[in-house]
C-alpha cells in the first residue's frame, strides 16, 4: 500500500515513502497483535515521529502458540534507495517479565566498530526505530517481548550500501529518525533553507543564527540554552553560510557532529558521504600539527568511523584535536567569506561524550 503523502519538486508531485525503521516497527507491532488476538490482520497503522500516521500492508502472516511473526515492504517512495522493495520481518514472542528485548537476525547489520549507536556485537537498529517499535508494541499489551527483526534479502543489499565502510557487517541497517522518505532534490532543498532563514530574519532580524545539519544538532543546540533562531542545513553547510552572510547577519553558530564537522574543519563545505570522506585525514592533519607520534596517527588512520577516531585520540591524551578542529574550521569559513574578522563559532559534539569532550 502506497503512502498517500507528496511533496513538490521542482514544479512536478513526488511521493513520499518510508524508512526501514518504519517497516520495523509495523511488522513488530502486527505480529504483537497476531500473538495477542489469534487472527491474522492484513494492514497496521503506526504513528512516526513525523506526525504521520503509516497504515501498510501485512504479509507473509504467520501465528503459532509459540510466536507470531510478518513482513513488511520497504517502499522509498520517489526517491528510492537500496532498500527499496526489500521485505522486513518481525517475529515476536511472549516473555516472563515486561521488558521488550530487541535484536537483529538474517540480513540485519552487525555492529563491528566502536563509535555508531550501539555497542559492538549488537544489531544495527538505531535509537529512534527502537523506541518506536518498543511504543508501538506498548499498544497491543503492556507484556515482554522478544522481537527479532529480520530481512532475508539484508546480507546482499546491505554490500550495496556505506555500511562496511562505518563499521556494520553482514546486512542493512534499520535506520530513520523521522520514519518517512521526503524525496527532495539539492536545489528543492536549498530553497527550503533559504525561505527558512528568510522568515527567520523577518521576525527576529539578522542579529545572530544557528546551523546546524540535522534534529540532533537541534537538540544539542537547546540542551545548551541557545534562544537564537535555529536552521537545519542538512550537508549544505557553505550554501547556506553564503546565503546568511549575504543576508547581513553579524554572527552565525555551527553546531554539528565530530563526523561532518571534521570535514569542514579542512574546508569540506557539502559533507555529503557521496561527495567527499575525509574524516580521518582531518584528524590526521590536526594531530600532526600537534605533534603526534606517527603510530597515533597510523592508529587514528585505520579508524573507520569519526567517534572511533576521536576516541583514539582521547585515551592517548590528544582530546584537544577537536578544540584544534573547532578553531581551525572557524578560520576556514571565514576564509570561506572572505572576511578574515567575521564573528563565527563552531561547537563540534560526540554522539557517545556531548559536547564536554576535553
Amino acid at each position: 500500500m502506497s503512502l498517500d503523502l507528496f511533496v513538490i519538486k521542482d514544479g512536478k508531485s513526488l511521493r513520499c515513502g518510508y524508512t526501514t525503521g518504519s517497516c520495523a516497527t509495523a511488522a513488530a507491532k502486527a505480529a504483537a497483535f497476531m500473538l495477542e488476538s489469534g487472527e491474522k490482520i492484513n494492514y497496521v497503522e503506526i504513528d512516526t515521529p513525523a506526525n504521520v500516521i503509516l497504515k501498510v500492508e501485512v504479509y507473509n502472516a504467520i501465528i503459532t502458540r509459540e510466536y507470531a511473526s510478518c513482513s513488511i515492504v520497504k517502499d522509498a517512495g520517489d526517491d528510492p534507495d537500496n532498500t527499496d522493495g526489500i521485505e522486513i520481518f518481525a517475529r515476536v514472542s511472549k516473555r516472563n517479565d515486561e521488558k521488550i528485548v530487541i535484536d537483529g537476525g538474517e540480513g540485519i547489520g552487525r555492529i563491528t566498530r566502536k563509535g555508531l549507536f550501539g555497542e559492538v556485537g549488537e544489531a544495527a537498529i538505531n535509537p529512534v526505530p527502537r523506541q518506536m517499535i518498543e511504543r508501538e508494541v506498548r499498544q497491543i499489551n503492556k507484556c515482554g517481548y522478544d522481537i527479532l527483526i529480520y530481512a532475508p534479502q539484508g546480507e546482499i543489499i546491505g554490500k550495496k550500501t556505506f555500511n562496511s565502510y562505518i563499521g556494520i557487517e553482514g546486512g542493512i541497517s534499520i535506520i530513520g529518525t523521522k520514519g518517512i522518505v521526503y524525496p527532495m532534490s539539492e536545489e528543492a532543498l536549498l530553497k527550503t533553507i533559504y525561505m527558512e532563514v528568510d522568515m527567520l530574519e523577518q521576525k527576529y532580524g539578522n542579529d545572530h543564527i544557528v546551523l546546524v545539519p540535522g534534529n540532533y544538532g537541534e537538540k544539542i543546540s537547546q540542551s545548551l540554552g541557545i534562544k537564537e533562531p535555529i536552521v537545519k542545513v542538512s550537508n549544505f553547510l557553505g550554501d547556506s553560510l553564503l546565503y546568511v552572510y549575504n543576508k547581513g547577519y553579524k554572527s552565525i553558530t555551527l553546531i554539528g557532529h565530530i563526523g561532518k564537522f571534521a570535514k569542514l574543519s579542512i574546508g569540506v563545505f557539502n559533507t555529503h558521504s557521496k561527495v567527499c570522506d575525509c574524516r580521518m585525514e582531518a584528524f590526521i592533519y590536526y594531530l600532526s600539527l600537534m605533534g603526534a607520534p606517527m603510530n597515533l596517527l597510523e592508529k587514528v588512520n585505520n579508524a573507520i568511523t569519526a567517534e572511533e577516531g576521536l576516541n583514539i585520540c582521547i585515551e592517548e591524551g590528544y582530546g584537544q584535536v577537536l578544540k584544534q578542529m573547532e578553531k581551525g574550521a572557524e578560520d576556514r569559513i571565514r576564509r570561506y567569506l572572505k572576511d578574515d574578522g567575521y564573528s563565527i563559532k563552531v561547537i563540534i559534539y560526540s554522539m557517545e561524550r556531548g559536547v564536554e569532550i576535553c
